[in-house]
């Protein structure tokens, strides 16, 4: 894979990486109410759930760096559509604007490794 493909799915699990810290660790917090848009009491209801889709965000982040290391761009491509499916899914169910956060940069790396 090029240099430019590994930088794109870096930055992709690195993305990840942050959805993760964001869901299982800051969901209640600040941050986490600021980013997602909940009241406190919203998030307390939910915050094991949350925490299960942030462990999610981990596996798909482990992946995309595996696909890195082990310089497998059939891996890469696996995870990154994963990541494509997700984004479009939260794009279709919850907020437009996770299809530009999550799906759009998985995109861009899919073409950067097809290039």
């Amino acid at each position: 894979m090029s240099t430019i493909a590994n930088v794109f799915i870096l930055l992709v699990a690195l993305l990840h990486l942050y959805f993760l810290v964001l869901e299982m660790f800051l969901w209640t917090r600040p941050l986490g109410l600021k980013v997602f848009g909940q009241s406190r009491e919203k998030a307390e209801q939910s915050k094991v759930l949350a925490a299960n889709q942030g462990l999610y965000n981990g596996f798909l982040a482990a992946g995309l760096v595996w696909a890195v290391v082990t310089v497998q761009p059939p891996v890469a491509l696996f995870f990154l559509g994963c990541v494509v499916v997700a984004g479009i899914y939260g794009a279709m169910t919850v907020n437009r604007r996770i299809f530009f956060v999550q799906a759009l940069p998985a995109l861009a790396a899919i073409a950067a490794i097809l290039l």
